[in-house]
């Protein structure tokens, strides 16, 4: 099967939901190891697992259905024994191998490849480790009896703070007891379920060890108690009332939702199908046979038209949009098993998960954010000896965060590790002929920071798995320029570093000025333009090589005239006559002279037609109101 042929619905099917438990399954069982509570964990794993077990074996998928049932089968053992002595560490490295194997699969079979590798190796630890704790639980002293209750109990009236009650109350209680469910549920932060309580009472579904006088005695001590029913129940069950509890729900992931599953193959046509529909409707709305002509119906009805087709664009674009908690989850591992292997004790915080970019901008940010993780963990922070020394703490800090300014998303990674030596990099960078002797001493901080996007350079004493080549860092820069995007840092010696990065929204549809060169147009995003003007011939600096610049409130930039660079035909050739458009990419300013401006304008952005070759600049054309085809400038290259 070639991975360009379409896919049965089945087997595309399985890909996405196998995906998609993975995904679960990683983010509740890192969550349980970080909270050290792995109890919360085990249904979810069990569950998980069981899914991937049955649809594997019905896609005849064998090799994943047996390592999932190895592991459904030692989660079947932890649920219904509840051993007390476990390496609970041994079990979620052994839970995480194998989640990769079946990633692996899934890879190939997604690619149109053959799946057979066998997990031989990981299904025999698997059943080792299950037969290690049948055998220690043996020696154990007898399993404890559990009995089930319920319990509605109601607090005095005007005790106040009927919440804060029942949340000590659960407090308590899990000193006792074990599978504690209650409603209403959030008692901690929303004071509306107090009213809740005063009406209803406050309802509770737990098991114990405890003999139902042992209940009624813990209740009965309860402050303000006006009202107490317990009831007995022979197994397990949830109250009609109680939902599953809130530690509960952070683990579960798989909530149903009313969303159905459509190729992206289709949203993107759709996409381009609404772009054909604005531009066609401003072919309509906008032709010059119209002009002169009193139509108040008309343009009424196609005032109407507009604001309609505008809204299917946003439906249309927003379809596209998605979240990047998936992305984000990743670096979760990615901390865990590195800080493991480089001996370091790091927390990683993630903040503004939900912010929602387009799907091909989150396609291309995993390995910029992955390179700029492993920085931090293997530049930036320092080992647990050399945090002591700084009256720091042992555990090291990565934040990772992102939120949406305008049409812009600012995603940051920050450590709070050694920062930056701006003298060993300007030391390194002279030593490696990145830059000229004397020429450190007119770079602002920003720059010498910038220096360590340069290909072939580290500070690195000695090469290490995962950094001291001198790659990695210029990849972020060539990844996130790709996207219109730029990457800031800031950093202070002995505190930490901050990578800010700033993308945009979307790569479909841009904000972008119109300007004209001869008869061609072309559009230049607005994020990249600093300003437009007039210049008077007095302000243009000719070098001998014949290389124009400009001198603009005592600074002096390049002049790129577009009718030279891509040979157009122009009657416009002095610089007063024309405008320049000074633009901006990564701190380096040039200055376009074109013809005129024509306006600004939402575009859709549409790839060049294959037949035409790579033109240096040019990131891509659109359609015009009046039909016309502007290409749209590529500000990063166009400077570089």
């Amino acid at each position: 099967m070639s991975c360009n042929i379409e896919r049965e619905p089945l087997l595309e099917m399985f890909i996405f939901e196998t995906n998609q438990l993975l995904m679960q399954l990683e983010e509740s069982v890192l969550e349980s190891e970080k909270k050290h509570n792995y109890q919360l964990t085990i249904d979810e794993v069990f569950r998980v697992m069981h899914s991937i077990k049955s649809s594997s074996a019905m896609m005849l998928f064998n090799n994943i259905s047996t390592l999932a049932h190895s592991v459904e089968d030692l989660y079947y053992f932890l649920r219904k024994e509840k051993p007390a002595e476990i390496d609970y560490g041994a079990i979620t490295d052994l839970v995480l191998e194998s989640a990769d194997f079946i990633k692996r699969q899934i890879a190939l079979i997604e690619k149109g490849e053959k799946s057979d590798e066998q997990p031989i190796d990981l299904t025999q630890k698997i059943k080792e480790t299950l037969a290690k704790l049948k055998k220690e639980e043996i020696k154990t002293s007898p399993k404890v009896a559990f009995n089930f209750y319920q319990v509605n109990l109601c607090f005095e009236d005007g005790c106040q703070m009927e919440n804060v009650r029942a949340f000590a109350v659960v407090h308590k209680l899990q000193e006792i007891a074990s599978k504690i469910e209650y409603y209403p549920q959030n008692i901690e932060e929303d004071d509306e379920t107090t009213e809740i309580i005063k009406k209803e009472g406050f309802h509770l579904s737990f098991s114990s060890h405890k003999t139902r006088e042992e209940i009624e005695k813990f209740f009965s001590q309860i402050a303000f108690l006006k009202k107490l029913q317990i009831k007995q129940l022979n197994k397990y069950e949830d109250n009609k009332h109680i939902n599953k509890s809130e530690s509960k729900k952070e683990f579960s992931c798989c909530q149903k939702k009313n969303f159905i599953s459509v190729h992206v193959q289709k949203v993107d046509q759709l996409l381009n199908l609404v772009g054909e529909l604005v531009v066609a409707e401003a072919m309509v709305t906008k032709n010059p046979e119209l002009a002169g002509l009193h139509l108040d119906s008309f343009y009424k009805a196609a005032r109407q038209l507009g604001k309609i087709s505008h809204e299917l664009q946003d439906i249309a674009m927003s379809m596209r949009m998605l979240p990047l908690t998936d992305t984000f989850q990743k670096m979760k591992r990615l901390v865990r098993d590195m800080s493991r292997k480089i001996g370091k004790e790091v927390e990683l915080e993630i903040y503004g998960q939900e912010t929602e970019v387009d799907k091909n901008i989150i396609e291309h940010i995993s390995d910029p954010l992955i390179h700029l993780i492993r920085n931090a963990l293997d530049h930036g922070l320092e080992n647990s000896m050399e945090r002591k020394e700084k009256n720091k703490p042992v555990q090291g800090k990565i934040i990772l965060s992102a939120k949406s300014i305008g049409g812009d998303v600012w995603i940051t990674v920050q450590d709070d590790g050694k920062g930056i030596d701006k003298e060993k990099v300007v030391a390194r960078a002279l030593e490696n002929g990145l830059i000229a002797p004397g020429e450190e001493k007119e770079m602002s901080e920003q720059q010498i920071h910038s220096l360590i996007f340069l290909p072939g350079f580290s500070t690195k004493e000695q090469v290490t798995e995962f950094s001291g080549r001198g790659v990695g860092m210029d990849v972020v820069l060539k990844n996130i320029e790709k996207l219109g995007g730029n990457i800031l840092i800031e950093s202070i010696l002995g505190q930490g570093t901050i990578f800010s990065i700033k993308i945009p929204l979307t790569l479909a549809i841009i904000d972008g000025m119109t300007i004209k060169v001869g008869k061609a147009s072309y559009t230049v995003p607005l994020t990249a333009i600093k300003q437009s003007f007039r210049a008077l011939s007095e302000q243009i600096i000719i070098a001998p090589d014949g290389s124009e610049s400009i001198l603009v409130r005592g600074n002096c930039y390049p002049i790129l005239r577009l009718h030279n660079f891509y040979k157009n035909i122009t009657n416009i050739q002095s610089i007063e006559e024309g405008i320049l458009m000074m633009v901006e990419n990564d701190g380096q300013i040039i200055c376009l002279f074109a013809d005129c401006l024509l306006g600004q304008q939402q575009v859709v952005v549409k790839p060049l037609p294959k037949f035409i070759k790579k033109v240096d600049g040019l990131a891509g054309c659109t359609l015009l109101a009046d039909g016309s085809i502007s290409l749209i400038l590529d500000i990063s290259a166009l400077i570089n």
